[in-house]
């Protein structure tokens, strides 16, 4: 499964699915980048990751969007959110 060491499933899921975007949006991302990103990523995780994806960026758009913007490593984001132990 996609439990991590020290985070569980929840964890692992969202750290999977910030990776995915964080690799469409690209190096450096804009706005635009960010914002495109968001709304392709989830549709390429599949169904059941896709809807968890879904949520996840309805709720939290604001802060991974920051995140990518930053350069913040997909863990250390997921952490913030509270999906990951820091």
């Amino acid at each position: 499964d996609v439990a991590a060491p020290g985070g569980g499933q929840k964890c692992g899921l969202c750290t999977k699915i910030l990776q995915r975007i964080k690799a469409m949006a690209g190096e450096d991302p804009d706005e635009a980048a960010v914002e495109a990103a968001l709304g392709k990523a989830c549709g390429a995780l599949g169904k059941r990751l896709g809807r968890v994806c879904k949520r996840l960026v309805r709720k939290y758009r604001e802060q991974i969007g920051e995140a990518l913007r930053n350069g913040d490593r997909p863990r250390d984001t997921c952490a913030a959110l509270g999906f990951c132990r820091a």
